[in-house]
């Protein structure tokens, strides 16, 4: 091109057909979006649609879960004993080390990605607010939480029935079992979604989510047996609203019918069990909140 033969500028313009067509299908909006992310945090919470070695600790954990469940049924149905050697309710917290690694491997696994690869404003570019990913998060991981903690009691549930134990109290058990390790999940998930979330690092999201849950168990199953050794009883149940675990074992005694593992067996009153009732729930609402306060900052 000279200056002898300028282009005109119409000559310039080229318009491609490349292929692409509009989309006219169907819309479905932030409920689909929901369950999507719900579905995909799920599978995700257990390595599926993830590389092998992503499979391994959640699977794992699940299995050592389980096994000690079908020892118990394998036993009661060989000896034809009377009753299971464990109770419904205490199953989750005899087997509270597994449970807690699998929150600590897991909480980090559903969140910190997010924040550390900045994915979470793309996720919020689409028709999806705040409470949506929240939501979806948090019901997928206490999903997952409800899963590992239930099995077991199914499988007690099936070994029970098979050793032709009393259907009504084994069926009643279960019930009471089923609410515990509900409970559970949904605490248990909402603390780990809140300490992961506050950093992009996963390890520093492991290591923060097992400190909380094993440092706060420990000091107060230690402040408990002090308080009991002199004689000051009633200052151990006010001693368990302190730790997610004692919280738990503290609701089972007061309402689920679950023998006290307080030193001396010692059970919470009355107005303690409903304080005990109230701090949870606050402390699931709580996470909730914290989770979608933390969420509503988009530049992350």
């Amino acid at each position: 091109m000279t200056a002898d033969h300028p282009v005109a500028v119409g000559d310039q313009t080229r318009i491609h057909d490349i292929g692409y067509r509009g989309y006219d299908g169907p819309r479905l909006g932030r409920a689909s979006i929901r369950r999507a992310l719900y579905s995909q945090s799920l599978r995700g919470a257990y390595g599926l649609g993830r590389s092998a070695r992503s499979k391994v600790l959640p699977m794992l954990l699940f299995a050592v879960m389980c096994l000690p469940a079908g020892i118990m049924v394998a036993v009661a149905v060989a000896t034809k004993a009377n009753d299971l050697p464990v109770e419904y309710t205490r199953y989750a917290i005899l087997m509270q080390a597994v449970i807690s690694l699998y929150v600590a491997s897991q909480a980090p696994q559903s969140v910190s990605r997010d924040l550390r690869f900045k994915t979470v404003p793309l996720y919020f570019s689409r028709p999806m607010e705040t409470a949506d990913y929240v939501r979806a998060k948090y019901a997928a991981l206490a999903s997952a939480m409800f899963l590992l903690t239930a099995t077991p009691l199914l499988v007690l549930y099936l070994g029970a029935l098979l050793a032709k134990l009393d259907f009504a109290d084994q069926t009643k058990g279960l019930a009471q079992g089923l609410v515990s390790v509900a409970l559970l999940s949904l605490l248990f998930a909402g603390l780990g979604l809140v300490l992961a979330a506050v950093t992009p690092r996963r390890g520093f999201g492991i290591a923060a989510v097992i400190a909380v849950l094993t440092i706060t168990y420990g000091a107060v199953s230690t402040l408990q047996a002090i308080a009991f050794e002199q004689d000051t009883t009633d200052a151990i149940g006010w001693i368990g609203l302190f730790s997610p675990i004692t919280l738990i074992e503290g609701v089972q005694s007061a309402f689920l019918g679950a023998d006290s593992t307080f030193p001396g067996g010692i059970d919470p009153s009355g107005g303690q069990g409903a304080v005990y009732v109230l701090v949870t729930l606050g402390l699931i609402a709580g996470c909730y909140g914290l989770l979608v306060r933390r969420y509503r900052k988009v530049g992350l």
